[in-house]
């Protein structure tokens, strides 16, 4: 946070008093469990250091009418709502050869907020590989297959998120209108990916600048 703070403060003209204090003891490659210190839960729904691996991509499903698992003692490990098969799901996801993660069939039923009550029939997130699973890609792959398989039920959310209510809950999760057009025409999750390459080697150069930890 400290880094991408320097970054904003320069590139985004902020022109703020800004110090940051660099941590010691910690390396970039570190994950949270080779820290030695205990895992204090940010909110009610991350309540592990697992939860808030697969977030950053299975947020994306909080933009949709599907259960990102509110409501069970594993959110945003396990997704998915009463009209999925869940082998079928499972298996078309395991088929993508997605890094670092292994999709298992299950069912679960949340005590509150989407389908609460009611029986959930999804997949729950295995991550196999933390060194080269990628959140992101991995949230959109699910999004593009949940979309694939239930067409007339998967929905974009419509009601107001995060006290937005002029666009969709999703371009505000992405940042972007372009993610939810290029699914609703249909584009594959490698076309994405590629139109992205550049704007991330570029980004990943400019931000050499104002790196605190060595990579």
């Amino acid at each position: 946070m400290g880094e991408l703070a320097l970054w904003a403060n320069d590139r985004l003209d902020m022109n703020c008093d800004l110090t940051v204090v660099a941590m010691e003891g910690w390396e970039r490659r570190m994950l949270w469990e080779e820290t030695g210190l205990p895992f204090i839960p940010p909110s009610p729904n991350m309540p592990t250091p697992d939860t808030a691996r697969v977030y950053p991509g299975m947020c994306l499903i909080e933009g949709t009418n599907l259960s990102e698992g509110r409501g069970t003692t594993r959110p945003f490990e396990q997704i998915g709502a009463p009209f999925y098969d869940p082998e079928k799901l499972a298996k078309a996801l395991n088929g993508q050869d997605l890094p670092g993660v292994h999709f298992r069939p299950c069912w679960f039923k949340p005590t509150f907020h989407k389908f609460g009550g009611k029986d959930c029939a999804g997949v729950f997130l295995h991550v196999t590989d933390k060194d080269t699973f990628l959140p992101y890609k991995t949230g959109l792959a699910f999004l593009m297959t949940a979309q694939d398989f239930a067409r007339d039920r998967f929905k974009w959310r419509t009601e107001k998120y995060e006290f937005v209510d002029d666009k969709p809950a999703i371009d505000l999760l992405v940042g972007t209108d372009a993610v939810r057009k290029a699914f609703d025409k249909g584009e594959t999750i490698p076309t994405l990916f590629a139109q992205w390459e550049e704007e991330e080697e570029e980004f990943r150069e400019a931000r050499k600048e104002y790196l605190v930890y060595d990579e």
